[in-house]
Formats: C-alpha cells, sequence, structure tokens
C-alpha cells in the first residue's frame, strides 16, 4: 500500500490549517459530553424521563463508534481531506436538526446522524495534522490533537449547563453550526487544489453489518439493563446472546478477512499500539465515567444548577490546560510510557481520594481534587497516542487511528452505562441498609411528630434524608472502584516497547 504524501504547508497558513483541523476534532469530541449536564432540561422539555434522555448520550456514542473503523476505507476510497470536509459540513447539518428536535425519537435519529458524520473527524483530524507538520514536530502535531481530545469533554459540561441555564438545550447543538460553516470553507480554501490518489475498494459489507449488530446490542443491553432488572428480562437476556454471538463471529470475519476488513486487526501485532490502546480504553473509558457522574451527583444530590456543576467540573480541564504545552515538550525527550503511567497513577490516586466525600462538603473541597486531577490527564491522553501512532507502519496510520479512537468511544459509551447502572443499584443498596440503621427506634421520627409535623412529612424528611447519603455513598463506591480501573490502567502501558527508540530509527 502507498502512503500517503507530505502536504506541505509552511508558515501562518500551517498554524491556520492546524486550528481549522484541531477545531473539527473539537467539536465532535465536545458533543460526547455537551449533553451531559443538559439531559434533565432535554428529557423535561421533551416529556422524557432522566433515564431515557441518557439515549441522547449513547446514541451519539454508538453511532459515532460505528462510523470511526470506516474512517480508513473512507480515506482510501474519497480521500482523507474531501472525506474530512464533507463530514465537518454534515456534522453542523446534522446539528442543526438536533436543535431543532421536537421529540425524544427524533433527538435520538438526530443524534445517530450527528455521530455518523462525527466519526470520520476525529481520526482523520489526527491523520491530516501528522501530514502538514515536519516529522520533526510529529509530537507537536500529535500535542495539539490530544489537547483538544482532553479539553472538549471537560469543557463540554461547562458550556452545556451554561447555554441550559441562559437560553435553551436547542443551541448546546446549534453552535457547532457556524464552526462546521467557517471550518469547512477554510479547508476548500486551503486544500482546494491538492489532488489525492484514491483506490476503489469494496466495501465489508459483513464485517459492518456484524459490527453494527453487537455493538447496538450491547449498548441497548447496557442502557435498558437498569430499568428491566437486567437478566431476570428475556429482552436483556436476547440482547447479551445477540451481543455474544455477534462479537465472536464479527472477529472471526475480520480475522479470516484478506482483502480489505472493516477493521484491520493486524495492527494488534505491534505490541505497542496494543499496550496503548488497553491504557487508553481502560483509562479514558473511567475518565469519561466519572466525568458523566460527577454532574450527575452534583445536581441530584448536591443541589447544584447545571452551570454550578459545569463551572465546577471545568477546573480540571483549566489546570490541564496550563501544562499541556509543557507535557507536549516533555513528551519529545522522555519515555512516553513513563509519562503515562505517572499521569494515569495520578488521576488513580486523586480518584481514590475523592472516595471519601460526605454530603457536608463546600464547593472549594469538591473543586480542590477536580483541579490537581486536571494536573495528570495531560500526562495521560498526549502521550498515549503518540505511543500508539508510532508504533504502527506508516501506510497503517489511518487504519490505526480509526481502530485507536473506536476503541476508545466503544469505552466511553459502556462506562456511561455502566456507570450509571452501578450508580443506581448501589443507591438503592444504600437506602435499604441505611433505612435500618438511620432511625432503628424511631426516635428521631417520634420527635419530629412531636414537634407538630405531620406524620407524611415526617416520614418524607427521613427518606429525604436517607436518600441523600445513600447517593452518597453510591458516588463514593464509584470513586473507589474508577481509582482501581485507573491503577490497572496505568501498568497495562508497561506491556508495550519504548517507542523513542523506534522514532529515533525512524529519524
Amino acid at each position: 500500500m502507498k502512503q500517503e504524501s507530505h502536504i506541505t504547508i509552511q508558515g501562518p497558513m500551517l498554524l491556520l490549517t492546524a486550528l481549522v483541523l484541531t477545531a473539527g476534532n473539537f467539536v465532535a469530541v465536545l458533543d460526547t459530553t455537551i449533553a451531559n449536564v443538559s439531559v434533565a432540561h432535554i428529557a423535561g422539555a421533551l416529556g422524557a424521563s432522566n433515564s431515557q434522555g441518557t439515549w441522547v448520550i449513547t446514541s451519539y456514542a454508538v453511532a459515532e463508534a460505528i462510523t470511526v473503523p470506516l474512517t480508513g476505507w473512507l480515506a482510501k476510497r474519497f480521500g482523507t481531506i474531501r472525506v474530512f470536509r464533507y463530514a465537518l459540513v454534515a456534522f453542523g447539518i446534522c446539528s442543526a436538526l438536533c436543535g431543532l428536535a421536537h421529540s425524544l425519537g427524533f433527538l435520538i435519529g438526530a443524534r445517530v446522524l450527528q455521530g455518523f458524520a462525527g466519526g470520520s473527524l476525529m481520526p482523520l483530524s489526527l491523520t491530516l495534522l501528522l501530514r502538514i507538520f515536519p516529522k520533526e514536530k510529529a509530537a507537536m502535531a500529535n500535542g495539539l490533537w490530544a489537547t483538544t481530545t482532553l479539553m472538549a469533554p471537560v469543557l463540554g459540561p461547562l458550556l452545556g449547563g451554561w447555554i441550559c441555564d441562559e437560553y435553551s438545550w436547542p443551541w448546546i447543538f446549534y453552535i457547532n453550526v457556524p464552526i462546521a460553516i467557517v471550518c469547512g470553507f477554510a479547508l476548500y480554501i486551503i486544500f482546494g487544489h491538492h489532488k489525492e490518489e484514491t483506490q476503489k475498494h469494496p466495501i465489508d459489507k459483513v464485517g459492518l453489518l456484524l459490527m453494527i449488530i453487537w455493538v447496538s446490542a450491547l449498548q441497548i443491553m447496557m442502557d435498558e439493563g437498569k430499568d428491566k432488572d437486567w437478566f431476570a428480562s428475556s429482552y436483556i437476556i436476547t440482547l447479551a446472546i445477540i451481543a455474544a454471538i455477534g462479537f465472536a463471529a464479527f472477529m472471526i470475519w475480520e480475522l479470516t478477512q484478506k482483502k480489505d476488513p472493516i477493521v484491520d486487526l493486524t495492527v494488534f501485532r505491534h505490541r505497542g499500539f496494543s499496550a496503548s490502546v488497553l491504557t487508553l480504553s481502560l483509562g479514558f473509558g473511567t475518565y469519561f465515567g466519572i466525568n458523566v457522574l460527577t454532574p450527575l451527583w452534583l445536581q441530584t444530590n448536591m443541589e447544584y444548577t447545571s452551570t454550578w456543576s459545569g463551572r465546577t467540573t471545568a477546573w480540571t480541564g483549566l489546570s490541564a490546560l496550563l501544562i499541556s504545552f509543557l507535557v507536549t515538550i516533555l513528551s519529545t525527550r522522555i519515555d512516553g510510557r513513563k509519562l503515562v503511567f505517572c499521569g494515569v497513577l495520578w488521576m488513580g490516586l486523586v480518584t481514590f481520594f475523592r472516595s471519601f466525600l460526605n454530603t457536608d462538603v463546600d464547593y472549594w473541597t469538591i473543586v480542590l481534587p477536580l483541579l490537581i486531577m486536571g494536573l495528570g490527564t495531560p500526562f495521560f491522553m498526549i502521550p498515549i497516542s503518540a505511543q500508539a501512532m508510532t508504533s504502527v507502519n506508516p501506510d497503517e496510520m489511518e487504519s490505526a487511528a480509526g481502530l485507536m479512537n473506536f476503541l476508545r468511544t466503544i469505552a466511553g459509551a459502556f462506562a456511561t452505562s455502566l456507570v450509571n447502572t452501578v450508580w443506581e443499584n448501589q443507591t438503592n443498596y444504600k437506602h435499604e441498609q441505611l433505612s435500618v440503621l438511620l432511625d432503628p427506634n424511631g426516635t428521631y421520627f417520634r420527635e419530629l411528630i412531636n414537634s407538630g409535623m405531620d406524620t407524611e412529612v415526617a416520614r418524607g424528611i427521613i427518606d429525604q434524608l436517607t436518600t441523600s447519603q445513600s447517593v452518597m455513598l453510591a458516588t463514593n463506591d464509584i470513586m473507589l472502584y474508577s481509582s482501581v480501573a485507573f491503577a490497572i490502567a496505568a501498568f497495562a502501558i508497561w506491556l508495550g516497547p519504548n517507542t523513542r527508540k523506534r522514532q529515533t530509527k525512524n529519524q
């Protein structure tokens, strides 16, 4: 397979092109979390429950995950630049449709289309950045891409909360439209005369169909499981069987498909790539899951508004932004495994300390761990993409980037459903325990009655107190489990080799 030629762009135009490409990546990743703090607003406006509202998040993630592995085939068939430009424009159109939705079904359908459009933006933005930057500045290209990938999920809740409280929820989607139009036009001007070689490869229809089946079945099972009592429901059992058989058939088909597989699993023969994506999947999934949980906890248990929950979680992004440039420089001089290990382990330690909070915590007690955690995220997100991409051959980069982003997206979607399920189950379990322990002799209840309070009101106060403590304890449990997952992810990076040696040989 012929390697794509380097695109020569210099001076201010190089900076402008990099900004346009990273902006495309930014809006695609932003929309994975901008709806996190907006679920209650959207569900209320469209007459749905909060549980049903989470489909707004997961439908986008699943559609995006299905599209990402197609990136390599699309780029070879139609050209990297053309696919990126059209995907960006389509993303803007689908964002407008999301804002115009007047029912939950229409919104979920529009989010699926938006996810299909956004799936190619992430891997192709990285591919194009690596093609326009000189080889000696590849680390800078990876750093720019990783910084936007890191910042967007954190800024999503902040921006989404502010828009919902100050304006209305459709504007969380409308803001993508001008960015898509401006960046799409800029790409046409910059690359309008650039010719790309294309190859007419047939699409792996069977592989694509099998992937859609198992990914969709798995995600629906995760979303619906908590409402249908999991495997007590024949519906959930059926979905689990479909997901398991679909995944097994998908793996067998792709491993035996010698020509043009939908997912090029042969890149896993590179130990550095395998170790990197394992660490990325575990680490990002955990990071994404607790980022979804934090604003939910703040709004349901700590009486924060959408705006204030967004402002609280944004501190992670602020501290991360301050040291991102430093980490980009360090990643060119230090073994990336060391940076990733320290960053992920740091995130795990901070998450462990977050498992000891209580309902009396003030704003800054919540903010401080989030601020400190942000210092570790660039050490994780910036070197990890370089570790993965420098482990594969040049002609495998597009397929590797697509597969890496596919696993990252699936991990985030899976973690969202898993965290919500465990959080709800733990809350119910803790509530049952505390109902017996909180006022075993009825002393507190009698005091409320003797003070002149109505019986139902007194019971309501005790139940509210029990629920508040149950949610807090369940949240702490999630943080504890997440700290263990971070620790596993940190040590997984050592399964790969030192890619600095390979980079030195290639230069």
